[in-house]
């Protein structure tokens, strides 16, 4: 080996509210983050870090897989 511990960048996968999946770079971020890079607004979202629930403020990274899930409205 040539002294490098990862032989390719992790990415984690965004799972969008329709289902689509997305990659990104796998460098420690905010949930918060994603989601504003992404134009989504927390207030309309719930997210979930590898099946587990988690707060905007909550970091992600690595292989993470992170789940949006649009909450639904109505009356």
């Amino acid at each position: 080996m040539n002294g490098h511990t990862q032989l390719f960048p992790a990415f984690m996968n965004i799972i969008h509210p329709d289902s689509t999946v997305q990659e990104m770079p796998g460098e420690p971020v905010s949930i918060g983050h994603i989601l504003d890079s992404l134009g989504i607004s927390p207030a309309e979202v719930i997210v979930s870090r590898n099946g587990k629930l988690v707060p905007e403020d909550a970091v992600a990274g690595g292989d993470d897989e992170i789940r949006i899930i649009r909450i639904a409205h109505g009356g």
